[in-house]
């Protein structure tokens, strides 16, 4: 049975049962809390939550479902793709357990010539959640299944969420035996290879909080109603009703792979698995990437755009190692077009768009490879003569950020030369530059930024760097960018309209960041003809460590490729940097002194006034040791220790016991800071002072743990540093003032105070407790009786905890007897959240009264939620204005029943 007709048959058994059918919303359905659509369910969020009134109770669609997570097991199991195809049928209030496993057994198991798809019912089995005896036994009932077919199993299976807040259930997913040939017996707990999961049936009856993975969250409470929610995996049930052994051999991939095998140097499935596996990864990507690009999405280096960009570098990735060298990418699409086609004729209309996208990454890409290469090759060589056989973590980011290389590439690449790579101080990387991309997202900084606009001029050499001897130099401009995109001229007009703008100089004095220095901020001036041009230069850039990129403010006159310019430092930032910068050595020094040798750099940042320094150091540093390393370092400015800078090769540098710095990748011939001789010898292309007086005070103000065996220190250098002990000062004097007390007094009194404050919160707990007690004992006392059950229902003055909500209700039921009793209160509504809390004793459960249902009447009134069980729940709303109705409602809900 062809996939086609596998979606045909399913709609039309659901439109026949009463359900609407509804389109495929699109990939990139505007969800801040999801990249891509991931479940068929993900467009009925606001229904099952209650937030909108469903226009039907009874729905089915066939909704594109993206999900990149499990993209390193693509081509590697039977059954995972990044793209599927999710076929569900929803039901918001209407059916619940029944009729979903009606609905979902009728279908597998009715007869092809009867419209089904005829799966023999012997080989079918269920899950179910471990404690959901209703589901169990109505497989049994509905389905005929023996119990032994069955199985229970744990939240890791068979409890269902997005994976963010937001509706969830038990489940029970279907399985088929596809035989002994697929793997051992026992049922999908033993094997999921053999028993392959088809559908999922999610009872949507609850709301899930913050947390992560399949377990580690909250359930807040129950829905407003109890939903169907369930997913068929379209492609498995291909798989299945194809009698393929894998999800990459149904007629929507098969084509794919084939179209691949007539180009490929070596065929598929000739017992080499990596091959088998590079086949699917390209028949699987190929798809996802079309459906990406007809819904909008463009290659990127952040969100969506780069998890396309990285599916098609896969592809491409994948295809060179299957000895594939001409371009193959165009083909692909036309295989994906004419396979998909009938179910997204979209693919088929937009194919000119598509098609032209998908080519020019590849076309860009296998530019990245070639440019790559060489560097790679510089890399390697740099390696070997520094006498080391690892590449170095910076080296390999390098390669992926400015090249677009697969870590794997670099990987493979280097075992071919020999060499191993850093793979640990990669991922180190990769993780600073997702935390500094969304820092940082304004400013879209080159770390991160699509750099193949700017491979002309990195191939034309590096840009002279003049900023050591000068801060003005003469410079000619070698290029213009607006947002990436190359242009001839940009004038104040131009750039009032536009995003970023940057100016590219043969030489410049301004410094590019670079080994935790900050850029410098300064102009660059026109001249000449030109000469009303002027901007504000906001940062500097390298890109492929070579080519300065100074992003700029155009603030009059046009700046035009080929002109002439005057690039120029703010000399007060210069000045505030190099006292940052020298400061940080300084630091440095003093930790390597005071903690031994093992204190090793893992990062700086230093800017104009300011500098933090990481370190490898395992627990904090006591009081002495950070005034040790405070009075060293300052020592060390008084002493007024003349800076030299100089350069040497690589490795007699290091035989000199200069250190090299944390991220930095260093050429054979090499600048080396010295401050004081043996104080501090260091490699280092940054900026310095002259003397190491001219740093000023050094004032450490933090101490801090930034991860597993990594400390940071953050100090205050200069002008900032003397404010800083300023404004202690006067804080100091304040408070001695305020204590009435001569300062060196102050840390005493205040030790004083904190006791005497600790105290007096005790006291207040005590009298609070004792509050609550005889508050509890006086409703007791008044308990007013409807029927056969005596009720307390109060609203509790004071701002009251749900905490305290939860224990005072059980401290009344308590005295109230064993007759039917219930317990309801809401505190006074003094904020703005409105607890409340029900408690009912076992005699009024007996009569059918439940402390979770009563709390549900509670938080209709007051704008709320809430849940728990029949002897205790409790829950929080946002109206005060509703506490008498929800008190009243109470009292109605207990006189129906006592």
């Amino acid at each position: 049975m062809q996939t086609h007709e596998i979606r045909k048959r399913f709609l039309d058994h659901f439109v026949k049962a009463g359900h609407t059918e509804v389109p495929s919303a699109s990939v990139i359905l505007d969800d801040p809390n999801l990249l891509f659509v991931n479940a068929g369910m993900v467009q009925f969020v606001p229904f099952f939550l209650g937030q909108r009134t469903p226009p039907y109770t009874r729905a089915t669609s066939i909704q594109k479902c993206i999900r990149t997570a499990d993209i390193d097991e693509v081509g590697v199991t039977p059954r995972h793709n990044t793209f599927f195809q999710m076929a569900g049928n929803f039901s918001f209030g209407d059916y619940f357990k029944r009729g979903a496993i009606e609905l979902a057994w009728t279908l597998l198991t009715t007869s092809v010539a009867d419209g089904g798809y005829g799966l023999d019912p012997e080989r079918i089995w269920a899950t179910v959640y471990y404690d959901d005896n209703e589901a169990a036994e109505l497989w049994q009932e509905v389905a005929g299944l023996p119990a032994e077919r069955v199985q229970r199993r744990g939240m890791e299976h068979n409890f269902w969420s997005m994976g963010i807040p937001g509706p969830c259930g038990p489940s029970s997913e279907i399985y088929y035996d596809r035989g002994e040939e697929f793997g051992p017996g026992g049922g999908p707990a033993v094997s999921e290879d053999r028993y392959i999961e088809l559908w999922n049936l999610v009872f949507m009856q609850s709301e899930r909080g913050e947390g992560t993975g399949k377990t580690g969250f909250e359930i807040l409470g129950p829905l407003p109603r109890k939903n169907i929610d369930t997913g068929m995996g379209v492609e498995r049930v291909a798989c299945v009703l194809q009698n393929v052994h894998n999800v990459y051999e149904t007629d929507l991939l098969r084509p794919i792979l084939d179209k691949v095998v007539t180009v490929a140097a070596r065929p598929y499935d000739a017992g080499n698995h990596d091959d088998d596996v590079r086949y699917r990864i390209i028949a699987d990507h190929s798809r996802t990437a079309a459906i990406l690009i007809a819904d909008g999405v463009s290659p990127g280096n952040d969100g969506r755009g780069y998890v396309l960009r990285r599916l098609l570098r896969r592809v491409i990735r994948s295809a060179k190692l299957l000895g594939i060298d001409g371009p193959i990418v165009g083909e692909l699409m036309a295989a994906v077009r004419d396979a998909m086609g009938p179910s997204y004729p979209e693919l088929v209309s937009d194919f000119a768009r598509i098609n032209r996208i998908a080519v020019a990454e590849e076309t860009a890409f296998n530019r990245t490879l070639a440019s790559g290469s060489r560097l790679f090759e510089e890399v390697a060589s740099a390696t070997k003569s520094a006498g080391a056989t690892v590449v170095s973590g910076s080296d390999a980011f390098t390669l992926h950020d400015t090249y677009g290389f697969p870590i794997e590439l670099t990987l493979e690449m280097a075992a071919e030369a020999g060499l191993t790579v850093d793979e640990h101080g990669f991922r180190e990387l990769m993780a600073e530059q997702r935390r500094r991309a969304k820092a940082d997202a304004a400013a879209r900084k080159h770390a991160h930024a699509d750099l193949s606009a700017y491979r002309e001029l990195v191939d034309a050499g590096p840009t002279e760097f003049t900023g050591f001897d000068e801060l003005t130099s003469e410079a000619r401009i070698l290029g213009i960018f607006i947002d990436g995109r190359r242009v001839p001229v940009v004038s104040h007009s131009d750039a009032a309209g536009a995003g970023r703008v940057e100016l590219v100089l043969d030489r410049t004095p301004l410094y590019a960041e670079s080994g935790g220095q900050l850029a410098d901020a300064g102009t660059i001036s026109g001249t000449g003809a030109g000469a009303s041009a002027r901007a504000a230069v906001t940062d500097v850039q390298k890109i492929a460590q070579t080519l300065w990129v100074h992003q700029v403010n155009v603030e009059s006159g046009e700046f035009v490729e080929g002109d002439t310019v005057i690039a120029a430092v703010d000399p007060q930032w210069r000045k505030g940097a190099t006292q940052g910068h020298s400061g940080t050595h300084m630091v440095h020094a003093a930790l390597r002194q005071v903690l031994g040798p093992n204190a090793v750099q893992a990062g700086s940042l230093n800017r104009p006034g300011y500098l933090r320094f990481d370190f490898n150091w395992q627990g904090p540093l006591t009081e002495e040791q950070r005034r040790q390393v405070e009075e060293v370092t300052n020592e060390a400015v008084q002493a007024d220790y003349e800076v030299h800078t100089f350069t040497e090769r690589l490795d007699k540098a290091k035989a000199m016991g200069a250190l090299a710095l944390f991220g930095e990748r260093y050429p054979e011939v090499v600048r080396v800071v010295e401050i004081g001789g043996p104080f501090s010898l260091e490699l280092c292309g940054g900026t310095h002072v002259h003397n190491s007086a001219q740093i000023g005070p050094v004032t450490i103000v933090g101490e801090s743990s930034i991860g597993s065996g990594v400390r940071r220190v953050e100090a205050y250098v200069g002008l900032d540093s003397f404010r800083h002990l300023a404004k202690e000062r006067a804080l100091m004097a304040g408070l001695a003032a305020s204590l009435r007390v001569p300062s060196e007094e102050v840390p005493a009194r205040v030790a004083n105070l904190v006791e005497r404050l600790k105290a007096a919160e005790k006291e207040l707990e005590r009298t609070r407790l004792a509050n609550a007690r005889a508050a509890a004992t006086n409703a007791a006392a008044g308990a007013e009786r409807i029927g056969n059950v005596r009720l307390v229902a109060q609203r509790m003055s004071g701002a009251m905890t749900a905490g305290d909500l939860r224990s005072l209700v059980g401290d009344i039921r308590g005295k109230l007897g064993s007759g039917p009793a219930v317990v309801a209160l809401i505190s006074g509504g003094d904020g703005d959240a409105v607890p409340y809390a029900v408690a009912a004793n076992p005699a009024a459960q007996d009569l059918g009264i439940r402390a979770d249902d009563l709390v549900k009447r509670i938080s209709a009134a007051v704008n709320g939620r809430g849940g728990g069980k029949a002897d205790l729940a409790q829950g929080s709303g946002k109206d005060a204005s509703g506490i008498d109705a929800a008190l009243d409602a109470v009292r109605t809900e207990i006189a129906q029943v006592g």
